[in-house]
């Protein structure tokens, strides 16, 4: 599955901008500009969260925009501006960024804790 979206004015929404958001499986790509395209890829393994959004006047128009933090080293959070079908994309990108994840081996877990409070308690009060 791919989307292919551009980012639109929050004025009835059209596509009167030169920024294209492409999202794949692998892939999420952000093309920018007219006379001077600038191009941006950041792979699905390394999207740690997605956030979405939608102001009231992306609402009146069916947009929203999604927020995804990465470890990407060029954009440590790339934000999707105002792009039809928001909340459909960010639910692909978490589903597709896990998968992506777990076949490079990369997930991480995190230790939230797995004592009693009486032993955290007791090994505080013994130092």
């Amino acid at each position: 599955m791919e989307f292919v979206e551009r980012k639109r004015w929050l004025f009835f929404g059209l596509p009167f901008t030169f920024t294209k958001y492409t999202i794949k499986e692998d892939m999420i790509t952000i093309s920018e500009g007219l006379l001077k395209t600038v191009e941006n890829d950041c792979y699905m393994y390394k999207v740690q969260d997605v956030e979405h959004s939608a102001t009231l006047m992306e609402k009146l128009f069916k947009l929203g925009t999604v927020i995804c933090y990465t470890g990407d080293t060029t954009h440590a959070r790339l934000v999707l501006n105002h792009i039809r079908n928001s909340k459909e994309i960010k639910e692909f990108i978490l589903r597709e960024s896990e998968e992506a994840r777990l076949k490079r081996r990369t997930v991480n877990m995190l230790d939230i804790g797995s004592g009693d409070l009486e032993d955290i308690h007791d090994n505080i009060h013994d130092v």
